[in-house]
């Protein structure tokens, strides 16, 4: 058990759970009331890909290793300091039948594989007919439906799946709002998923003639109780807290109080976005949040910003209370980021050569510490090492732009290849992979710039947060400081902060956030390289327009 100074009056100290269901991996943490993590713990799970751009989970494995980290993490402590739990996930699709058991996903597969990641892109055809329609709610996701958000994704189960999911489907819940009905058996959904993946816009709510227009009247039924018909904003108390069953399973006292869930990238927010940032002299100190963009960098990429309502083209939002309660929410992202660093450098043919130079004389050494030390002895004394890439460029989108082009069709591209073939090599083209996505980054915030945001300030997590050459090249390439995270887990601190509202130990998101997520270090960019990142970031447009003009060309019959 740890013991610290108490909170409160209180004589016993309390704690949040945060649980944090991530693309590869379920993690949990014990979380104090200022926001410090006490322990955390990780667990794998699983992905199957039965097909190209078909990725599917099991929702039983997911609930069954949520329920191992959290025991693990609050097994030094009384049950009853834990004061509430909170659970953010992927926004992945969750199948259920009448009587709550999984429905498959896939054609003649286990009932288990009931989950649709949201990095399926099986319904990509099914999202471009419904951007097609140019109904009124396509304003709300930047004008373009996205394979990866539910809609398209439930047409496809209709079209391809109807006997044996669709007809037997009785609830499509968004994974965390699954986890907060496995967890309370309360079916209300969280407006974080529904208004940012299904078109649910409050206070109007489901727009009838939207599901009607695509072909999903059906979902209509019995007011849309397959979908959702009840709804609240994230952190709000679900239920009476923990059932008997799940609380058992979790092992921690019933009725422990759960907060409505929010989707991962957006629970990394919270647990950075609204930091105390006086004496940091920041852009940003004394002004609104509404200054801060909070980037969420993992596999994939979120970029987000709270304001007052803007529509930004190819941007996701305005989303009201997504995020922060009453705030509206715009989310740009990258579908590919940590998962396009690792196809890039695991695929080069010098990686099993670093690979040998990595285990002597630098036993142990992660991957990119060694080449981001590499990178630097590569560059001259005298010279930034971001100037490597002056003549290595690459268009990033291998799985084609979240935003702000809001297209899936668009695909990777490199100019500058050698016939070489060294760890020099691979290197360079890493560089230039991680200054693409900076760039891809400005991108985006230059888009929400001219639909009026006022952008000051990057706060960074996830795990490429810890990348030290990643974040320092997005300060440059932007212009902006970045500010990481005192906790580097911000996104479990994100889930903690939910358990923290629903305990009604904090009265407001807006509170819970501003005392327990804190300033950990402040990267400033590098000014001098302002003209380099001009004239790349030329190069980066050129780049996707090239590739626009040799689709037309190709498309001449």
């Amino acid at each position: 058990m740890w013991f610290y100074a108490s909170f409160s009056a209180k004589s016993v100290d309390v704690f949040y759970v945060g649980v944090d269901v991530g693309t590869a991996s379920v993690r949990a943490a014990l979380v104090t009331r200022d926001g410090l993590l006490k322990s955390t713990s990780e667990e794998p799970i699983s992905i199957w890909e039965p097909q190209s751009d078909h990725y599917v989970q099991s929702s039983t494995e997911i609930w069954d290793k949520c329920c191992t980290v959290v025991k693990r993490v609050t097994s030094g402590i009384e049950r009853s300091q834990v004061r509430g739990i909170g659970f953010d996930a992927t926004c992945s699709l969750v199948v259920l039948d009448q009587n709550f058991q999984p429905v498959p996903v896939i054609q003649d597969g286990e009932n288990e594989k009931n989950v649709v990641m949201w990095m399926d892109h099986r319904a990509a055809e099914q999202a471009a007919r419904i951007t097609d329609t140019g109904h009124g709610v396509l304003t709300r996701v930047g004008g373009v439906m996205s394979p990866e958000m539910q809609p398209p994704k439930l047409l496809w189960l209709k079209e391809n799946l109807k006997e044996s999911c669709w007809n037997k489907a009785a609830h499509f819940l968004d994974l965390p709002d699954f986890l907060s009905w496995k967890a309370t058996g309360c079916l209300t959904r969280s407006l974080c998923t529904l208004v940012c993946k299904w078109t649910y816009c409050p206070p109007d709510g489901w727009d009838a003639s939207f599901w009607t227009m695509i072909g999903l009247e059906d979902l209509l039924e019995n007011n849309f109780s397959k979908i959702g018909s009840v709804t609240c904003p994230p952190g709000s108390p679900l239920g009476d807290g923990l059932t008997q069953e799940a609380a058992a399973d979790l092992g921690l006292e019933p009725t422990t109080a759960v907060g409505a869930s929010l989707i991962d990238a957006h629970a990394g927010g919270l647990g950075v976005i609204g930091a105390d940032v006086k004496g940091f002299h920041l852009p940003c100190e004394d002004q609104p949040i509404t200054s801060r963009m909070a980037m969420i960098c993992g596999t994939s990429s979120c970029h987000m910003a709270v304001s007052q309502p803007l529509f930004v083209p190819g941007v996701w939002g305005p989303y009201l209370s997504a995020m922060v309660p009453n705030l509206w929410l715009n989310e740009g992202g990258q579908s590919a980021t940590g998962r396009l660093i690792d196809h890039m450098v695991k695929g080069h043919t010098a990686y099993t050569q670093l690979q040998e130079q990595i285990q002597s004389p630098f036993i142990g050494e992660n991957i990119y510490s060694y080449l981001n030390n590499h990178l630097s002895l590569m560059a001259n004394s005298h010279s930034a090492v971001d100037l490597l890439g002056s003549s290595l460029h690459v268009w990033p989108d291998f799985h084609g732009n979240r935003s702000p082009l809001a297209d899936p069709t668009l695909k990777g591209m490199v100019v500058g290849l050698s016939f070489s073939q060294t760890v020099d090599d691979l290197a360079l083209l890493y560089l230039a992979t991680v200054q693409a996505l900076a760039l891809g980054t400005f991108h985006i915030l230059e888009a929400m710039k001219e639909a009026g945001h006022d952008i000051r300030t990057l706060f960074l997590c996830g795990g490429l947060s810890k990348n030290a050459l990643f974040v320092q090249i997005h300060a440059n390439a932007t212009g902006l400081p970045v500010v990481l995270p005192d906790q580097t887990e911000a996104v479990l601190v994100g889930a903690a902060v939910l358990g923290a509202c629903a305990s009604q130990d904090y009265s407001t998101i807006q509170e819970a956030m501003a005392k327990m997520a804190k300033v950990g270090k402040v990267i400033q960019p590098d000014h001098e390289l302002k003209s380099f990142y001009n004239r790349k970031y030329k190069v980066f447009l050129r780049l996707v327009a090239h590739q626009r003009e040799y689709q037309s060309l190709m498309n001449l019959r």
